[in-house]
């Protein structure tokens, strides 16, 4: 079926989904880390796949997210039940800032909608998936700020200049950059996302670049070695 993706330990349904698997969640899903996350918050899960990839990677967690989307949370609902890892994943159909929990998250991650005041998209399913309004990244960062464990991390994918600007506003919130990842398609290309990691504790910068490509459809080893524990081609 053209809407089923198949991983190595699940299968992700596609259908009814406006954004569909694409690279900056599957490197979100194997980039994010932390010591021993026995909580963890996925933020516009879509189709489950970074929460599930987040599943397989820590045994030990479980795992919520979050979708705005009803028909998008319909099928990651079901990703997860179909799943192996199904009784320790949960989704809820809810904007991120109503979202409320008695417990606060280890780990949380996000690869969310990016383009602020761009042209909207005339699908109104792939405008909500991919356009923010002004305040949403206000409301983002204050919302984590508050679900965060004293000693958790908060990561995000994101073009340049957003993650820069999610950065700054994060400093409000007490929360701080620790981690930078510089995305390249290869040697040739400029950068063109961030995946950046926030906590509260302010410590000394890790910035690293990635390429994800070798040459033309071939990618690199450090991609294939990062993936191969998810992708049947691996």
């Amino acid at each position: 079926m053209k809407h089923i993706f198949r991983f190595k330990q699940f299968e992700v349904d596609q259908s009814g989904c406006a954004m569909r698997i694409n690279t900056d969640g599957v490197l979100l899903g194997t980039m994010a880390k932390h010591p021993n996350p026995q909580r963890i918050l996925d933020i516009g899960t879509g189709t489950g796949v970074i929460a599930l990839m987040l599943a397989q990677r820590f045994p030990g967690a479980k795992v919520h997210a979050v979708e705005i989307d009803e028909q998008a949370s319909i099928t990651a609902e079901r990703n997860f039940q179909n799943s192996v890892f199904s009784k320790r994943l949960s989704v809820h159909h809810i904007a991120i800032e109503l979202y409320n929990d008695s417990e606060q998250f280890d780990l949380i991650v996000s690869n969310p909608p990016f383009f602020v005041n761009d042209l909207k998209n005339v699908e109104k399913k792939k405008e909500m998936a991919r356009h923010a309004s002004n305040t949403f990244f206000d409301d983002l960062i204050k919302k984590v700020a508050g679900l965060l464990s004293p000693e958790g991390c908060f990561w995000a994918v994101l073009p340049i200049k957003q993650a820069q600007d999610l950065v700054e506003k994060a400093k409000a919130e007490g929360l701080f950059l620790t981690h930078l990842i510089k995305l390249h398609s290869d040697a040739t290309k400029p950068e063109f996302r961030r995946i950046v990691c926030l906590e509260r504790e302010k410590c000394s910068l890790v910035e690293e670049g990635f390429m994800i490509y070798e040459s033309e459809k071939k990618y690199t080893k450090a991609y294939e070695l990062l993936l191969k524990d998810f992708f049947l081609a691996y």
